[in-house]
């Protein structure tokens, strides 16, 4: 067996069907197009979301409803979750280094410390938003509150 005998296996190639190439081939004529309408004449693309005519579902929808562009889309953690961790790993500065790690955040996240629970540590904490119970709760135990 060589490269020169391969073949396909029996029955898996088929010939396409060759339309318009004469009444004897009883596919030619109109080639299976019918009479007349532009879905019979060649270059005819039918329009996206196009219902024969009928008013088309994105149409007949009503519109309603604002998206800002410049949002800013926050992932918020509490200090109750940032005492859970300074525990747990025994450390006292936390940025996005040790909350990625922790699984709480992803790389590309904005995270906003937000003032839920309580916190007895002295911490470091690094984040691109604080909430100002949150920026109270840190700083009353001596902490730092640092804005990226």
């Amino acid at each position: 067996m060589d490269l020169s005998n391969l073949k396909p296996a029996k029955g898996s190639v088929k010939k396409n069907r060759r339309l318009g190439h004469g009444q004897g081939s009883g596919k030619g004529g109109t080639s299976t197009r019918g009479h007349k309408g532009a879905q019979s004449r060649s270059g005819y693309k039918r329009k996206l979301g196009f219902e024969g005519g009928q008013m088309p579902l994105q149409r007949r929808i009503p519109k309603f409803g604002f998206r800002n562009v410049n949002r800013k889309e926050y992932k918020g953690i509490n200090i109750g979750i940032l005492q859970n961790l300074a525990e747990a790993k025994n450390i006292e500065k936390i940025d996005m280094g040790v909350l990625i790690t922790a699984g709480l955040v992803s790389k590309n996240d904005l995270v906003k410390i937000l003032g839920k629970g309580t916190l007895d540590r002295k911490l470091e904490v690094h984040a691109h938003a604080f909430s100002k119970p949150a920026v109270k709760a840190i700083e009353a135990n001596n902490g730092i509150a640092v804005k990226l």
